[in-house]
């Protein structure tokens, strides 16, 4: 099967670029790994209300829908991007993994559960959430409680009544501690650094230093850090309420974990614990591009824009400064414009 531009991806940025491409006109099709629509927003743990998760934007020519606050988010954005595919009309063929793309005399081949596609262009927008982070530590194999990371958590409930270890500096961290300590015997906030924390409207300047931040990294080949974690934890009502009551007391990260709990070596204390949550982030899913050998000696891929400079006619949208959802908007846009033209050029010559 062949596509002048496949799309691999098809939560908002790889939405966002397939818009574009059924705009100009293009012969395209989008390849997505879920079962149903709704990108990693799907799969967002059930009690993370509308109200409380982090804004969400618009695709492109079709606004979010009216919806109750307290709808879980998952399921608002779920049925909001189906919507969205079924309105455009967008060919977005799933369940599809892309397991390994390779080079051609003329574009890309993709080895995929559903078979063998090629393509001249490709835009990756496959995200970070199929690639949580465990971060190694001394004696998690000794550890005798349970252990999950946030991408697992489906809600309080299942900690109610335990002694709950939350490791992570992150937005989800913070969402996921303040609701299981509503009903866990205790909680414990650890993160390696010590949070920043925003009271007022994050306006577009920070915004723009923020995404620079992020931007210059993935220029220099090095891996993307996360725009939120750039920007810093918002003050909210819950989070004001939560410090109130000693939830957000937060401790450095521990040195091991034992087969009781979690201990440090200066000073030297164990703290018993049932649970470890691990909210420690995730990383960019770009494994299927491996036989590419797009990697530097930095770790990360050197971009220019949203165009990966040893493959001009590859982009990454939803990768490092267009992972936040009003950028990975624009990023759609702007690499399905320069990744035709590049196309066209070449065709001409």
């Amino acid at each position: 099967m062949h596509s002048d531009v496949v799309v691999i991806g098809a939560g908002q940025a790889g939405l966002s670029a397939a818009y574009e491409l059924h705009r100009q006109g293009a012969d395209f099709v989008v390849l997505d790994g879920d079962a149903g629509p709704g990108g990693a927003w799907q799969h967002r743990w059930p009690s993370l209300r509308l109200d409380k998760a982090h804004r969400i934007a618009p695709l492109p020519g079709m606004d979010l829908p009216d919806a109750d606050p307290a709808a879980p988010a998952s399921e608002v954005v779920a049925g909001y991007f189906g919507a969205y595919e079924q309105h455009f009309e967008l060919p977005v063929h799933r369940p599809v993994g892309v397991r390994a793309v390779h080079r051609t005399d003329d574009g890309f081949r993709l080895d995929t559960s559903a078979g063998e596609w090629t393509a001249r262009g490709l835009v990756n927008a496959t995200g970070t959430w199929t690639r949580p982070f465990w971060p190694a530590y001394p004696g998690r194999e000794l550890f005798g409680g349970r252990q999950l990371h946030a991408a697992d958590y489906r809600g309080a409930e299942e900690f109610r009544d335990l002694r709950v270890v939350v490791v992570g500096g992150g937005t989800s961290a913070v969402q996921q501690l303040i609701e299981i300590s509503e009903v866990a015997a205790s909680t414990t906030w650890v993160t390696r650094r010590e949070p920043v924390w925003r009271s007022g409207p994050f306006d577009e300047d920070a915004g723009r230093a923020a995404v620079a931040l992020v931007d210059e990294r993935v220029r220099a080949g090095l891996p993307p850090v996360s725009v939120v974690g750039v920007t810093g934890l918002m003050e909210t009502d819950a989070v004001l309420a939560a410090r109130a009551r000693g939830v957000l007391d937060r401790l450095p990260v521990f040195d091991r974990l034992t087969a009781g709990g979690v201990a440090w070596d200066s000073p030297a204390r164990e703290l018993p614990a049932d649970v470890v949550l691990w909210a420690t982030g995730f990383r960019a899913a770009l494994d299927h591009l491996a036989p590419l050998h797009l990697r530097t000696s930095g770790g990360g891929v050197v971009m220019d824009g949203t165009r990966v400079v040893a493959e001009p006619l590859l982009h990454l949208v939803g990768y490092g400064p267009s992972a936040s959802t009003i950028g990975a908007n624009r990023a759609g846009r702007s690499a399905v414009r320069e990744l035709l033209r590049t196309m066209a050029a070449g065709t001409a010559a």
